[in-house]
């Protein structure tokens, strides 16, 4: 049965969502099969470097394999990873681009239809929901834009205070979970759970999730 986590955010070098993740893989089996989409970059995630430290996290945390597939796959291939899968995981980075290539190349349709257990972080989390509140770090300028829609619920990761005013507007149209760094929420058919503090705005008004 699909369950996602939704991690606002983690600094990956320094580990410091490790219980988190570790949750995860725990729910994904042992010696799981994990594929990680880092599509999220402008110019792609495809450093060595980046990917050997990534890898060796995963399989510290009990990942039989770590792939990683190319945006120039085919449907078929990146199908076939999808398939033979136990964890994905959604790196971060640009909500626009994710999406973009995410859709381009079906992946949007096989996670619809995934069983298994989705992590997504910061942008790879915030696309999973209903909507993405997209934003750009050397302007003021912000969209709304429609996500992968796997929820009926929208997500701001990297969550801080400063954004209360501009969420409480936004949840006027549907229900958003805020979601600071080092915190995630858990979603498994329906129920919820938090790890860390998440905050939930609804209709114009802030609580703590529960």
């Amino acid at each position: 049965m699909l369950k996602l986590y939704f991690l606002g955010g983690e600094n990956v070098f320094k580990r410091d969502a490790k219980e988190i993740n570790a949750a995860a893989f725990q729910d994904a089996g042992e010696s799981s099969a994990v594929v990680v989409f880092s599509w999220a970059r402008p110019s792609f995630d495809a450093r060595y470097m980046r990917r050997k430290r990534v890898s060796e996290y995963f399989r510290s945390l009990g990942a039989s394999s770590v792939c990683f597939p190319e945006f120039s796959d085919s449907f078929e291939e990146v199908a076939d990873k999808i398939a033979k899968s136990d964890l994905l995981y959604l790196t971060g980075g640009q909500v626009s681009a994710l999406l973009s290539r995410l859709r381009k190349r079906g992946v949007d349709k096989l996670l619809l239809n995934y069983d298994g257990v989705i992590v997504g972080r910061s942008a790879g989390a915030m696309v999973l929901g209903k909507h993405c509140l997209v934003t750009n770090r050397y302007s003021r300028n912000r969209k709304v834009v429609y996500g992968l829609g796997l929820t009926n619920f929208s997500i701001k990761a990297h969550y801080e205070p400063s954004n209360d005013d501009l969420l409480k507007k936004l949840s006027k149209a549907g229900r958003i979970y805020a979601i600071p760094q080092r915190a995630a929420l858990v979603y498994e058919n329906g129920a919820l759970s938090f790890l860390g503090e998440v905050f939930q705005f609804e209709n114009g008004e802030k609580i703590l999730a529960k």
